[in-house]
């Protein structure tokens, strides 16, 4: 069979290593390996090497709370947030249980042993193996990491110079005097155009609807004062409340008040554009603040590039792209040297894993999230998606520490397996994330459910997620404990009878 391991842990990015880091802590006689299917550790921040890629939360609340950022910036760039990751492993020896270039192609569960067996494959040599375990962590996200979305655009192929997707971007593409079209309003699309407009001849954010952006500092003067005044750590902590109160308090008004908070919007935004500009077409989404992620412009850079003339927005739609650039709808014509599609991400639950209890194949969309940290009818398995309204990592500490309490309740009454079980079978569940994003809308039909009321949903309020996963007790009338053997296999999950707001 291979090497055992009470846990392992799929993924070596920012989730992985916080929950490597809160079981050696913790439960330090727990024996457990971090695979990771790529070469380099750092997931997301290693994979997106893009001009100007960064964090859009800052850094007091999207770093671990057990290690201080103390870098100047509080919008961080990815290259320092790789370094941040980087140095978290290597202090903590985390690093030395990393197994990079191993891809975990099956995970299987046995009920006679219970145990996972894992199919694994060395992404750099072709071979496989097999390793065993209690628990299987799913640190991997929930997007593809081999490539990125790109709708169909008519014409495309007709475009004679590069088309680049910002997830796969070259190091040696050279944009210099050059003129880029880049299609796409996203966070991508706002954190790239100012990064290269200074050096590009022209870059213009072709749009087909306008998406909120959020001017704000990338430092914070007070967290700096504190740092010297007080010491990292706790600078870190009151920082780090600081912070979390802000952006508490940004989405909260956003929800409650979106009449209100569109119209401030609007008016930061019109403040930083030269005089005249219609921002209504440019800069009026139509949807309600927060129903998709606000981006972030660092210290107003994309619109410090539009008022210096290197970079402009322009909102149509695409007829059809042409050998030397697009056409739009409205007959105008947009000259380019290189088209770059900032469309979006794919999705890709538990990094495409193919999940089998006792020999049954699992179907994510079949499953509910049980506090949103596990899933209905699969025993031992915990998986983490961060927050999709605050900072990714404020979860991440959460969810180790609720694996943590788990396992130390388990070997304190002799259980050897845990599986959540549905109250119902015809209980109520709605899509996974809440959340009006391009590409999670593409792919509710592939992710798990969950149901409308604790234990089975999936807040995103992390004051409700530190009662949930901190504080109530462990023991939980919708979760089975057992112990080793052929006794009860897991039971197969009812498909929902009700599926509310499928796509």
């Amino acid at each position: 069979m291979g090497e055992h391991f009470d846990v392992v842990i799929v993924g070596a990015g920012i989730s992985g290593i916080g929950c490597a880091y809160h079981l050696q802590h913790e439960l330090p006689h727990r024996r457990y390996v971090i695979l990771e299917g790529r070469a380099n550790i750092g997931g997301t921040w290693d994979l997106f090497r893009y001009p100007g890629v960064r964090s859009d939360s800052d850094l007091y609340t999207f770093s671990y709370d057990f290690k201080p950022w103390k870098g100047d910036r509080v919008i961080a760039t990815g290259p320092e947030i790789l370094e941040y990751i980087r140095e978290t492993a290597a202090e903590n020896g985390i690093d030395e249980r990393i197994r990079t270039n191993h891809r975990v192609l099956a995970a299987s569960w046995s009920s006679d042993t219970a145990r996972w067996l894992l199919d694994v494959e060395r992404t750099d040599t072709g071979t496989t193996h097999q390793i065993s375990c209690d628990w299987l962590f799913g640190g991997t996200g929930y997007y593809r990491y081999d490539g990125g979305y790109t709708p169909e655009l008519p014409g495309l192929d007709q475009f004679e110079g590069p088309v680049i997707h910002p997830q796969k971007w070259p190091e040696d593409l050279d944009y210099a005097g050059k003129r880029v079209v880049v299609v796409g309003s996203g966070a991508t699309a706002v954190t790239l155009i100012p990064a290269i407009a200074d050096d590009a001849a022209h870059v213009t954010m072709l749009q087909r609807s306008p998406s909120y952006i959020l001017s704000i500092p990338s430092e914070d003067p007070l967290a700096s004062w504190l740092r010297r005044k007080l010491g990292p750590r706790r600078a870190h902590r009151l920082a780090r409340l600081k912070n979390f109160a802000l952006q508490e308090g940004i989405y909260q008004f956003c929800q409650r008040r979106p009449r209100q908070a569109s119209r401030l919007l609007r008016r930061l935004i019109a403040r930083q554009l030269p005089d005249g500009y219609p921002v209504d077409v440019d800069f009026n989404p139509t949807y309600k603040p927060w129903d998709q992620r606000l981006c972030v412009a660092a210290d107003g850079d994309l619109f410090k590039a539009m008022r210096a003339g290197t970079a402009s927005v322009v909102t149509d739609r695409i007829e059809t792209f042409t050998p030397g650039g697009v056409r739009l709808a409205s007959g105008r014509e947009l000259e380019a040297d290189l088209i770059v599609t900032a469309t979006g991400l794919r999705i890709l639950p538990f990094g495409g894993i193919s999940m089998t209890v006792d020999g049954r194949r699992i179907e994510p969309p079949q499953t509910v999230a049980y506090r949103g940290v596990m899933l209905s009818g699969i025993p031992n398995f915990i998986f983490l998606i961060g927050y999709t309204t605050r900072s990714w990592t404020l979860k991440v500490g959460l969810v180790c520490t609720y694996l943590c309490r788990l396992l130390r309740y388990m070997d304190a009454h002799g259980h050897t397996v845990c599986v959540p079980e549905l109250p119902a079978a015809g209980m109520a569940t709605r899509p996974l994330l809440d959340f009006q994003a391009g590409y999670i809308l593409r792919a509710l039909g592939e992710m798990p459910r969950r149901g409308n009321a604790a234990p089975w949903n999936l807040p995103m309020s992390h004051l409700v997620n530190e009662r949930q996963l901190r504080r109530a007790p462990v023991a939980d009338p919708n979760l089975r404990f057992s112990g080793a053997g052929p006794a009860r296999p897991a039971p197969e999950p009812d498909a929902p009878a009700v599926l509310e707001g499928a796509a």
